[in-house]
């Protein structure tokens, strides 16, 4: 039997979509075949993960809508994580009622962790908020499509070890002392990277804004 792999769980996500759905009844899943499904997939058996997918899919793709306040992006990206997460985790549950609840505090940590990141890159947004030359004291209250996609662009022309060290600090939240067990730089010399690496940003967004 093939173990299942998190490429198999992209794969097969990639490849089903998702949309709104009206049926989100419990599956007919009776506690026998719950624990017969979980312990094949903490087994590795790819067979039992595809049925509970298909079980579960419009279930928590409509609770994780609901969790993320009918963002469709949002809640399809929580979906193929969550799915990750189930096979990554797996474990053996003996009633429906309990894989179902374990299943939705796994979709609502990660509905979490991705708000918390959202969060982060809405503030690294807001350190680089140049617009036409002009610095906006107000915060952004949604990130802007075309900075954005600058500031994508911006952090792809770092080397990879800034690029690295900005990620870190400002979207996944590591502190200074956490950068520096990281690194093993300094935390006076990170501290001034970090400034010399957040004007070299400020600079090179201010010039592809300002380009027509």
């Amino acid at each position: 039997m093939p173990a299942l792999s998190s490429t198999d769980v992209l794969l097969s996500l990639r490849f089903t979509g998702a949309k709104a759905v009206e049926r989100t009844s419990a599956p007919n899943v009776s506690a026998e075949q719950i624990e017969s499904l979980t312990r094949r997939l903490a087994a590795g058996d790819e067979t039992a993960f595809s049925e509970l997918h298909t079980r579960y899919f419009d279930r928590l793709y409509h609770f994780l809508l609901v969790v993320s306040q009918g963002r469709e992006d949002e809640a399809q990206e929580a979906l193929q994580q969550t799915f990750l997460r189930l096979v990554r985790y797996a474990r053996v549950f003996k009633s429906e009622e309990t894989f179902w609840c374990w299943l939705k505090a796994v979709a609502r940590s990660v509905a979490r962790d991705a708000g918390r990141k959202q969060q982060r890159y809405w503030r690294l947004l807001n350190k680089f908020a140049v617009w036409r030359g002009h610095a906006d004291a107000n915060p952004l209250p949604d990130p802007d499509e075309r900075l954005r996609a600058e500031l994508d662009e911006s952090l792809s022309e770092l080397t990879p070890e800034d690029r690295l060290l900005i990620v870190n600090k400002y979207l996944e939240g590591l502190s200074i002392k956490e950068l520096s067990l990281q690194t093993g730089l300094t935390e006076k010399a990170l501290e001034s990277r970090l400034l010399r690496l957040r004007r070299r940003l400020r600079e090179t967004l201010l010039k592809k804004l300002n380009s027509p």
